[in-house]
């Protein structure tokens, strides 16, 4: 398809052809376009290591009808459109491209086609309703906004990462992390939404009951499309109730094979785990060293367990014994009050395997297995770490059977970027094997299309089909999840 405009301008000046794209957008949303490439890259990219370059201009959206008119817009233009929330992603989902880019740099060549859509200025909690535990929100909204709110009514929103990630961004990569093992992930926790389609139509999905059977289950054709369908402007949430009591348990042990074993044993025993992760001895050594805390260096559980007080002591002495007969090292008990800092040291796990390595990047990646099969492919990923000499720290929602390996990649060393690709691809071959997937939260972006296609061969073809159905003309995060010139 022919573009109508060239954006191939200097960093610090549109063209003619997006000159008029850009006064077209100020039209319908008149003082929040940004244009100049010094402005336009902060919303470029995410924290993954993927290319990317600036976009042409971005558009800091405060409403559904904004983003439908600006989508409208770039129609009009034939020009790509990508929708952004806080830029957390790892694959690459919400990267501006093409351009010409060092990945380990992130320093851009030459300007991007696309529009960035901003939507954290869609940050309104727009409906509680505690009867029901649920509530409608804006795209933009973080879970720390909404929790605390929450908090008045006895409820909360479990679902999301560690890192303060948008509520329409998770529901955009289906999100997870480490509650997923007890809520669920995204997928279970959204029961609607608000979409702007490629031509600028708002269309409404699913609703508020607790079930239905009303045709096409279009909420959950968008939540985990990534963009490459529809924007997500607004959620209805479910809820849940904040548990009377938390215990958190630190456990160490001789192998990771003994942790993961752990989890499984607990899992088949019934012991309602709230969370489960894992980390490895180089995940504990980093975080020791960044977060400044004492963990014993060895493979590594963090334990939460949930619910009413009368409970927890009888689920705390199971999960102890299956720990003692995997020949526990060490048993650590936090103190209630200490319970969220131990939390944010283990969300701040990747920013503490970067810090390992001065002049550095990371290049996170994640794959989910069966639970029975858990231990064997983390240690069969170890010994490819330990052979390769790469440094790669893995920490994982093991509940779940999803872990995630963390290379910590010298900038401008393509010989060991070789080496970690090499190993990437024996862990991704290792999972499908497994009848895992290459990606339990990551998504795919514009990082994993081809492994993709290798765990779903058939199936690929299909959501080619849904994407041009929806998007005939390819504008709604274009080289993402699909590529529509494979078939």
């Amino acid at each position: 398809m022919e573009a109508m405009w060239d954006a191939q301008g200097s960093a610090g000046n549109a063209d003619g052809g997006a000159q008029e794209l850009i006064d077209a957008l100020e039209r319908v949303v008149p003082g929040r376009v940004l244009w100049h490439a010094a402005d336009t890259s902060e919303y470029s990219h995410d924290r993954s290591h993927h290319g990317w370059a600036p976009a042409t201009a971005v558009v800091r959206a405060t409403s559904t009808e904004e983003v439908a008119a600006a989508v409208q817009v770039c129609r009009a233009a034939r020009v790509p459109v990508i929708a952004r929330g806080t830029g957390t992603g790892l694959e690459g989902g919400a990267n501006a491209v093409p351009g010409a880019v060092e990945p380990a740099t992130g320093i851009a060549a030459q300007r991007s086609r696309a529009v960035i859509i901003d939507l954290r200025g869609m940050n309104r909690i727009l409906r509680i309703d505690p009867d029901s535990a649920d509530a409608t929100v804006e795209a933009g909204v973080l879970r720390s906004e909404l929790n605390p709110v929450l908090a008045v009514h006895g409820l909360q929103f479990v679902a999301g990462p560690g890192v303060d990630a948008s509520i329409g961004g998770m529901a955009a990569t289906r999100a997870s992390g480490t509650n997923a093992v007890k809520y669920g992930t995204m997928a279970e926790n959204v029961r609607g939404l608000t979409v702007v389609m490629a031509d600028g139509a708002v269309v409404k999905t699913g609703g508020r009951a607790r079930k239905s059977s009303a045709g096409y289950d279009l909420t959950h054709l968008f939540i985990g499309s990534e963009g490459t369908l529809g924007i997500i402007t607004e959620l209805t949430l479910k809820l849940a109730p904040t548990p009377e009591g938390r215990t958190l348990t630190v456990l160490s042990f001789p192998s990771v094979d003994a942790a993961a074993r752990v989890v499984q044993r607990c899992l088949q025993a019934g012991v309602d785990l709230a969370r489960a992760e894992l980390l490895d001895t180089a995940q504990i050594a980093a975080i020791n060293a960044y977060s400044h805390t004492d963990f014993r260096e060895a493979s590594t559980l963090f334990v939460e367990l949930s619910g009413e007080a009368r409970s927890l002591e009888g689920q705390a002495a199971r999960l102890d014994a299956i720990a003692d007969a995997q020949g526990l090292l060490e048993r650590r008990r936090i103190d209630p009050a200490d319970q969220e800092r131990v939390w944010q040291v283990r969300h701040d796990a990747l920013p503490a395997a970067q810090a390992l390595r001065p002049d550095s990047y990371t290049w996170s990646t994640d794959v989910c297995v069966p639970i029975a099969h858990l231990a064997q492919c983390i240690t069969e990923t170890q010994a490819d770490i330990e052979s390769s000499g790469l440094l790669a720290p893995i920490a994982g929602h093991v509940g779940d059977g999803n872990f995630h390996l963390a290379f910590v990649l010298a900038n401008g060393d393509d010989a060991e970027r070789q080496r970690a690709a090499a190993l990437y691809r024996r862990m991704i071959r290792r999972a499908l094997s497994f009848g895992g997937t290459c990606t339990g939260e990551h998504g795919i972006g514009e990082g994993k299309m081809s492994d993709l296609i290798d765990e779903h061969p058939t199936g690929v073809p299909v959501m080619r089909a849904i994407k041009r159905a929806l998007d005939p003309e390819g504008l709604l995060n274009p080289g993402k999840m699909v590529d529509l010139r494979g078939d």
